[in-house]
C-alpha cells in the first residue's frame, strides 16, 4: 500500500488544503525551514567575508537543512511503520500532505483573475503581489495576467509535481528534503547580492531536484490542454532557470499567448526574452490557465492511481 501514499496525500490537499485555522494554530513546516535558513544566514552570509567563504557557509546551511528535513522525514516514516504496521501508508499520507500546495495555489491565483474581470486593476496588483516577487505598481492588465499565469505554471512544478515525484521515489525523507531545498532556493537562491554566493548551493540543488519534475509538469500541461508542444520545445530554454521554462512555455503554447519578457525587480528592469509568440494575456487567459491546471492535476492523480493499482497487482 506504500504506492497509495502520494495519491492519498494529493486527495487530502485537494479536499482541505492547509486551512487558515490550522496555519494560525500551528503554522506550517516550511516556516520552520525559513527560520533555520535565516538563522544560518545571519551567521554565514557576512558581507565582509569573501565569496568562497560565503559559498561554503551556504553549502553548510543547505546540508544542515537537508539533514533536519530528510532526517525528520525518515524518523517519521520509521515511527509510523513501527506503530501502524499495514496502515502506515495512511499516516505517511497525512505527514506528506503539508508538502503539497494544490488547493492553496488555486486559491491564490483565482482572486487575480476575479479582480481583473471586475476591472479592478489596483486590487489585481495587490493580489498578484502575494504570489510574485516582481514590482507590481506599474503593471497593466497584461502584466498582471502574465505574472499570475507564470506563477501558476512554475508553481505547478514546485508545489505539486515535484513534491509528489520525490514522495513517490523516496517517501517522507524525499518529499521533505525537497521542500527544504526548494524553500532555501526561494529565500536565498538569488543571483543578485547579497545572496549570489551564499545561495549558490541552494539554487544549484533546486535546479537538480527539479530537472525531471519540471519536464513532467510541462508534459502534463500540454496533454491537459491538447497542445503547446511546439512552444514548449522551442522556448523552454528562454527562461533563466533550466527548469522554470518547461511548464511556463507549455502554458504559453497551450493558451497561444506570450509570457516572460522584460520584468522589473526592486526598481531594476531585467530584459528577459519572451516565451511564446502570441498576443499579451488578459483576464480570460488566467481563467483558461486555471482550467488547464485543474485538468493537469487530474491527469497527475490518474497517473498516481494507475501506479497504485499496478503496485497492488
Amino acid at each position: 500500500m506504500v504506492e497509495a501514499v502520494p495519491l492519498f496525500a494529493m486527495l487530502l490537499d485537494l479536499s482541505v488544503g492547509w486551512p487558515d485555522w490550522l496555519y494560525r494554530a500551528v503554522g506550517h513546516p516550511v516556516g520552520l525551514f525559513a527560520r533555520l535558513i535565516e538563522a544560518c544566514a545571519r551567521v554565514g552570509n557576512r558581507p565582509e567575508w569573501p565569496d568562497l567563504a560565503r559559498r561554503i557557509a551556504g553549502a553548510g546551511t543547505l546540508l544542515i537543512l537537508v539533514l533536519v528535513a530528510g532526517g525528520g522525514g525518515w524518523l517519521m516514516q520509521a515511527g509510523l511503520e513501527r506503530m501502524l504496521g499495514l496502515w502506515a501508508w495512511a499516516g505517511m499520507a497525512v505527514a506528506a500532505w503539508p508538502a503539497l500546495a494544490i488547493r492553496s495555489l488555486y486559491r491564490h491565483v483565482c482572486p487575480v483573475a476575479q479582480a481583473l474581470r471586475n476591472g479592478d486593476l489596483p486590487a489585481a496588483r495587490v493580489e498578484v503581489a502575494r504570489i510574485v516577487g516582481r514590482d507590481v505598481v506599474e503593471l497593466d492588465e497584461a502584466g498582471v495576467a502574465r505574472a499570475g499565469i507564470e506563477s501558476l505554471s512554475e508553481s505547478f512544478c514546485d508545489g505539486v509535481v515535484a513534491p509528489l515525484v520525490w514522495l513517490a521515489l523516496l517517501g517522507l525523507p524525499g518529499v521533505w528534503a525537497y521542500k527544504a531545498v526548494n524553500t532555501a532556493d526561494s529565500l536565498i537562491g538569488h543571483a543578485e547580492p547579497p545572496w549570489r554566493a551564499f545561495g549558490w548551493a541552494a539554487a544549484r540543488s533546486d535546479d537538480l531536484l527539479n530537472l525531471l519534475p519540471a519536464r513532467l509538469a510541462g508534459v502534463l500541461i500540454c496533454l491537459s490542454a491538447g497542445g503547446g508542444w511546439r512552444t514548449m520545445w522551442q522556448d523552454a530554454r528562454n527562461h533563466a532557470s533550466p527548469n522554470g521554462g518547461w511548464p511556463e512555455a507549455a502554458m504559453a503554447g497551450a493558451l497561444g499567448i506570450q509570457l516572460a519578457g522584460p520584468v522589473r525587480y526592486d526598481g531594476v528592469l531585467h530584459d528577459k526574452p519572451w516565451i511564446g509568440d502570441g498576443p499579451a494575456p488578459m483576464a480570460s487567459d488566467i481563467l483558461a490557465a486555471l482550467a488547464i491546471y485543474r485538468r493537469a492535476c487530474g491527469a497527475l492523480g490518474l497517473t498516481l492511481s494507475m501506479g497504485w493499482m499496478m503496485g497492488g497487482w
